[in-house]
């Protein structure tokens, strides 16, 4: 349900038609719950329970994969036998904890194994014909692919010509081509393709990445060797790392997954990621926040401007000197990918405001100075500052190379196959993408792009969806509690927002070493009073007050306890824990003065 509107964005309540008062009576939980539920499309019994009750024995049997009993049968065959083993990676947190989880764990029963992780410039992405080539001259007679190998339909179709056996792990969607308007999937020739997204898989759960992936395999090779199953659990926070960081839906097996892995994290006996860990100056527990946007990419950096190699040999070392000096290098890096991530930015989004093109409703830069490594979290944040697909392009070794972020509107892997003659390579899903390209064709791909989409003015207003309108004056510590159950947020199960409206600032402040952030004490119809924090918006908060209520209104804002301002808000509550003291507080997502 529409509650508000302008062109720069609009509210929805989120109203499903589902009787959630009497999941409440029935179930014995809150209503707020209940409807936040609801609004997630989780309102059965069965769904409910398996969604607030996340024990490790709901984890689905790995064997309802397709081909994993066949994959791992044959990898126990190569262990027995003494053949050489060697597992090709990816370079992201995803695929350098999915060459973690398969290396330690292969030779812990005992395999001739080693690893391969291409390197993000000179390799590109995923498993390619000199890798191959080298595993055939090196003697190596099994490969195992973790994060990739569901695309690679040449250098596995080479491989196989090799004589050399090929088990795909992968959590991508297949490859396909299009004859008479049907999609035709396209498979590589592998001895074993184990991928839950696989058109004959049967497994109950598709969105797990590619580390679980490897892990569901692991965990069988376990069990075909005997080895109690609680072992393979150990492995959980390496999962959980990877599930976060890969931004898959925390729902169903990642809820349990990611859940179950931070408590393993919190009391970690890694002694790289604790080096990582110390490192990043992290001293509360540690949660989906610090692992997204603190450890994640960290970790990514290596991968990014240097070698993944150096995250691996983090996880692996048991050197704790050596792992601290690695700590230190990644830490170094990742402060450099972000200090070339915000120039480029800046220079991107001046490209775009300064030409024709930002009257496109796909957005296609490109910038040769961008590094190659950051072209996808350029293009992310620029998509969030538009809210339209976009593409970033920079200049490759050979050729164009670039990535894409989209919005929910707008498939670009789909959109990108449609242009697929313009393209050298491509690859993806619903919201990112991968590409290469000759110079020469960026223009015609914009056009393409442009001229295909069906995208319309009002797909492109950013949409707000909160859960319910609940005046803060129902905000207490039980329901905190509550909230907290149904804890790990992120994508596919988003912090509960709420809306309230016509509340009255009584009074600003700045706040932290750079005032940038603002702290409202905001007062409701009913006189309840509370705190409200708002960040990194707050030269915008105050041009939206001196707009509507003037420069004087602005000043005395900061200045007394006696103001009348109104603010419509969308939030989440939160405690406050300061000096030992727990307060109630709530955080400003969007506000209209």
């Amino acid at each position: 349900m529409l509650i508000w509107s302008d062109y720069l964005e609009k509210w929805f309540v989120r109203n499903k038609k589902i009787d959630y008062h009497k999941i409440s009576r029935e179930l014995g939980i809150s209503k707020i719950i209940a409807k936040i539920l609801v609004n997630r499309e989780i309102y059965e019994k069965e769904s409910i329970n398996r969604f607030l009750v996340t024990d490790i024995s709901k984890l689905y049997s790995p064997i309802l994969m397709r081909d994993l009993d066949k994959g791992a049968n044959l990898i126990k065959d190569k262990i027995n036998n003494k053949k050489k083993i060697r597992i090709v990676g990816d370079y992201d947190v995803d695929g350098v904890m999915s060459v973690y989880i398969l290396y330690t764990s292969l030779l812990r029963l005992g395999a001739l194994v080693d690893y391969v992780i291409p390197d993000r410039i000179s390799d590109g992405y995923g498993i390619n014909p000199q890798i191959v080539k080298d595993a055939k001259n090196q003697g190596i007679d099994t490969i195992i692919t973790c994060d990739n190998g569901i695309a690679a339909i040449d250098a596995i179709a080479l491989a196989k010509d090799l004589g050399l056996n090929i088990i795909v792990t992968d959590h991508h969607e297949p490859v396909f081509i299009e004859e008479n308007n049907i999609k035709k999937n396209l498979f590589p020739m592998a001895d074993a393709i184990i991928n839950p997204k696989h058109p004959h898989c049967n497994y109950p759960f598709k969105g797990l990445c590619g580390a679980a992936v490897a892990y569901k395999l692991i965990e069988h090779l376990y069990t075909l060797f005997n080895i109690d199953k609680k072992e393979a659990y150990k492995l959980l926070e390496y999962v959980s790392i990877a599930t976060i960081c890969d931004v898959v839906d925390l729902i169903d097996e990642n809820r349990i997954i990611v859940k179950y892995g931070l408590k393993l994290i919190n009391s970690t006996e890694n002694i790289g990621l604790k080096a990582l860990i110390k490192e990043s100056g992290i001293k509360n527990e540690i949660g989906v926040y610090h692992i997204g946007f603190i450890i994640g990419p960290t970790i990514n950096a290596s991968g990014r401007l240097e070698s993944a190699y150096h995250a691996l040999n983090l996880l692996l070392s048991q050197n704790e000197d050596e792992t601290m000096n690695i700590a230190k290098e990644l830490r170094v890096l990742n402060e450099q990918r972000k200090a070339i991530t915000e120039e480029g930015v800046e220079r991107v989004k001046n490209k775009i405001e300064n030409s024709f093109i930002k009257n496109d409703k796909v957005l296609l830069v490109y910038d040769p100075q961008t590094h190659e490594s950051v072209a996808g979290i350029i293009a992310g944040r620029i998509k969030d500052i538009y809210n339209k697909p976009t593409i970033v392009l920079t200049r490759g070794q050979k050729g164009v190379k670039g990535s894409g972020r989209s919005i929910e509107e707008y498939n670009i892997f789909e959109e990108l196959t449609k242009c697929k003659d313009i393209l050298d390579k491509f690859g993806g899903h619903h919201m990112a993408a991968g590409l290469s390209l000759n110079e020469d064709s960026i223009d015609t791909l914009r056009c393409c792009l442009n001229k295909n989409t069906s995208l319309t003015e009002e797909d492109i207003i950013p949409k707000i969806y909160i859960d319910m309108a609940l005046p803060i004056d129902y905000i207490n510590y039980k329901l905190i509690e509550d909230l907290d159950e149904l804890e790990p947020f992120g994508k596919g199960n988003t912090k509960p927002l709420f809306g309230d409206k016509g509340l009255t600032i009584k009074k600003a402040f700045k706040l932290g070493a750079n005032k940038n952030v603002l702290k409202l004490i905001l007062e409701s119809k009913e006189g309840t009073t509370l705190d409200a924090i708002l960040f990194n918006d707050i030269d915008s908060f105050e041009e939206n007050i001196v707009s509507k209520y003037g420069k004087e209104k602005l000043e005395k804002l900061y200045l007394d306890n006696n103001n009348n301002i109104l603010l419509d808000i969308i939030y989440y509550p939160s405690i406050n824990e300061y000096m030992g003291r727990r307060t109630l507080q709530i955080i400003i997502q969007n506000y209209r003065v």
